[in-house]
């Protein structure tokens, strides 16, 4: 049976109802972790999600605190900047950037034979501010930014590490997860996709811009 058309704000309310009432309890996750999930399920109807979402136990902190430093928010497609909007970074002094298409990663890529995801991730690293990094597509952009944190390139203050598909998706993400000292968040195995990552940043920019947000306590069910 069809709904009457109902305003954006009230579609939203009704999926996100619609998600709580369906997953079952307890929830793998709780607190602000809870809220980022959802987002994700909401962006997909993918309830596989609630078994493959993975925290690092000081991702949400760390994403939140890079926000409102005005961050960086590094997405390594075009289509992944849009999907976060500028407004609600900006409203916390951050600002989203892509370098896929950049002259200098373009010839680069061309010159070496390599992708512009590698050389993207470069270009990134020598931006003096702190940052988020949000790959949702290439597995090559997260195994490079692994490479130069490993190499000693200042890690970012989180890595929405979330590429999808067959070649090097599940394994960029398990290196990924093996990376104890620097805060993910990620979806094991092969999916994945620049509309999970998005999400997941356009929620903690939600709570980042919640004036009381310091003031609540967060307890969340981690997984191991």
């Amino acid at each position: 049976m069809l709904l009457p058309e109902l305003s954006p704000q009230d579609i939203e309310s009704r999926s996100l109802a619609i998600i709580d009432a369906e997953t079952p309890r307890p929830r793998p996750y709780g607190g602000r972790q809870w809220e980022i999930v959802r987002r994700m399920i909401h962006a997909s109807a993918d309830f596989e999600l609630l078994d493959l979402v993975r925290f690092h136990p000081n991702a949400v902190t760390a994403g939140v605190n890079a926000l409102r430093g005005g961050c960086l928010v590094v997405t390594d497609t075009e289509m992944g900047k849009a999907g976060i909007p500028a407004r609600r970074l900006l409203s916390l002094h951050a600002k989203s950037v892509c370098f896929i298409g950049d002259p200098g990663v373009s010839a680069r890529a061309v010159s070496s034979g390599r992708t512009r995801s590698f050389f993207a991730v470069d270009k990134a690293l020598d931006q003096p501010q702190d940052k988020i990094f949000v790959i949702g597509n290439a597995p090559t952009a997260l195994l490079r930014l692994l490479e130069r944190v490993d190499g000693g390139a200042p890690p970012p203050a989180l890595i929405v590490g979330m590429p999808v598909g067959f070649v090097n998706a599940a394994q960029s993400k398990e290196l990924l997860m093996a990376h104890a000292d620097i805060p993910y968040i990620t979806v094991v195995g092969r999916k994945g996709g620049t509309a999970l990552a998005c999400a997941a940043v356009n929620a903690l920019a939600e709570i980042a811009l919640r004036p009381d947000e310091e003031k609540t306590e967060h307890p969340e069910q981690e997984r191991p």
